[in-house]
């Protein structure tokens, strides 16, 4: 089932995220339903947080950058209880969005390396090294289960440039083609 993606503006996305236990309900039914909400608002990544939940799980299918980075082919993640434990390597510059800010895209730099503890769908325990959009990718959706949002790593100068824009996107005054929740609006629904 696809479900409504909480805009720019709720506090939900500001939330650091609790950790899951392995009892949570229906949790495979809300990953199925995260990938789907994930694939019908043409995302790679979908945070908890996003769909309104301030639970430490994230999805990602980075397939669609596998023309620029082979080693993404096929690359579909879940990523339950995730911990950072290292980001290394040069910072470098990419052009980001996000489901909760959408039309805006900015130039952000991280570093290229990220090394991260975290359990898969199957409770099983994985520490591994990404690189390259992989890493990019699960650092944006890390940032989400610790309340931080891509924008929050723009300078001020142009921090200050998109308020407007942040701002009408939290009262719902922006076309998307996917369900989205709007925290400036009483109805909360579009």
């Amino acid at each position: 089932m696809k479900l409504p993606i909480i805009a720019y503006g709720d506090s939900v996305l500001r939330k650091k995220s609790a950790d899951i236990s392995t009892d949570y309900p229906e949790l495979e039914v809300l990953i199925a339903n995260m990938f789907e909400t994930m694939y019908g608002a043409h995302g790679v990544g979908l945070a908890a947080p996003q769909i309104g939940l301030s639970v430490r799980l994230f999805v990602i299918d980075a397939t669609s950058f596998a023309e620029d980075e082979p080693v993404l082919k096929g690359f579909k993640k879940i990523f339950i209880n995730a911990q950072v434990i290292e980001e290394s390597g040069d910072k470098w510059s990419f052009n980001e969005g996000c489901l909760s800010i959408p039309e805006i895209r900015e130039d952000v730099s991280r570093q290229d390396t990220v090394r991260i503890s975290y359990y898969d769908e199957n409770w099983s325990l994985h520490e591994e090294t990404f690189n390259g959009l992989a890493a990019r990718i699960i650092q944006h959706e890390y940032d989400h289960i610790e309340g931080k949002l891509f924008t929050d790593k723009l300078s001020p100068l142009r921090k200050a440039l998109l308020k407007n824009r942040l701002d009408s996107i939290s009262k719902g005054m922006v076309k998307v083609d996917y369900k989205m929740k709007f925290p400036a609006l009483k109805k909360g629904k579009r």
